[in-house]
């Protein structure tokens, strides 16, 4: 596998701890990395942009061959994880750092991206309007080492995270 043949897909949906583990480790996916992506801050720390005021949104970057993992796809594995209805945030952590937003590399990633927010709105899944947004990716900042894969790092702490953020619930009413 060349290093050419692979792509990006960036995507905000609250913690980032939340969103590694449904993309990890799946075929066709090289890696998923923590990280910011929107602000106006040049290498921010996760103390600046944890306080909102960065103008960072906390995302995952996923590197993913395309021959083995769609865009589609990926995009099919995204919206199961959020509330694409709210504009403060994600479940317990509140704030524009945990707003949900998909970030496009390229037009057919933006048209892909375009159709499938079109698709969870005719759907009428939800009464509220949908409000995850879909923008121009920008620098990606890693998040520090701590931050990476930290479901894996602290499973305990993950765990218990998820369960009191309301995530689990609010996925296993609305997606499934």
């Amino acid at each position: 596998m060349r290093e050419e043949n692979l792509e990006k897909a960036t995507f905000a949906g609250g913690c980032f701890w939340c969103m590694v583990q449904p993309f990890d480790e799946l075929p066709g996916i090289i890696k998923v990395d923590s990280g910011f992506m929107g602000g106006h801050v040049d290498n921010p720390t996760y103390e600046q942009v944890k306080s909102g005021k960065s103008g960072h949104y906390e995302v995952v970057q996923i590197t993913y061959d395309p021959a083995l993992f769609t865009y589609e796809r990926l995009l099919s594995l995204y919206w199961p994880q959020i509330d694409p209805t709210d504009p403060d945030g994600q479940f317990h952590d509140r704030g524009p750092q945990y707003r949900t937003a998909i970030f496009y590399h390229n037009e057919n990633q933006k048209d892909q991206a375009k159709r499938s927010k079109q698709e969870i709105v005719m759907s009428k899944r939800f009464k509220k309007p949908i409000v995850t947004e879909i923008l121009n990716a920008s620098t990606f900042y890693p998040a520090e080492e701590s931050h990476q894969h930290f479901y894996k790092k602290s499973p305990k702490e993950y765990k218990e995270d998820r369960n009191k953020s309301g995530r689990n619930e609010f996925i296993e009413f609305n997606w499934n």
